[in-house]
Formats: C-alpha cells, sequence, structure tokens
C-alpha cells in the first residue's frame, strides 16, 4: 500500500531534495502540508503537484 501522507525527512528523500529546500518549499506554498496534532505531514497528491507545477515550468521554458 503506498502511503498518502509522508514525514518531512521522506517526503525530501522522495523528491531528493535536502529537508531545508523542503522547508523552504513548504514556507514559499510550493508544496502544501498538514498538521496532525503538531506533526507536519505532506499528501502525495502535493508532491505530484508540485513535480507537476515544475514539468509545466519547464516546457513552458
Amino acid at each position: 500500500m503506498t502511503p498518502l501522507l509522508f514525514t518531512v525527512s521522506e517526503a525530501a528523500a522522495a523528491l531528493a531534495i535536502s529537508r531545508s529546500k523542503l522547508y523552504q518549499l513548504l514556507a514559499s506554498g510550493s508544496v502544501t502540508s498538514v498538521r496532525i496534532d503538531g506533526s507536519r505531514r505532506i499528501p502525495l497528491s502535493a508532491l505530484h503537484n508540485y513535480i507537476d507545477h515544475l514539468t509545466s515550468a519547464e516546457r513552458a521554458a
């Protein structure tokens, strides 16, 4: 079963970026997250949306 929510570390690893870079993306709103009892989680759909945005920007350039 594919997880629906990822920790920051898991999401950063999935995107092959550092945790600090992912925190920057979260702060800017480029990647969305949810909080569950104080723990930040990144939905799988947020990762797909971010990748889709990057590929769309590449095609437009």
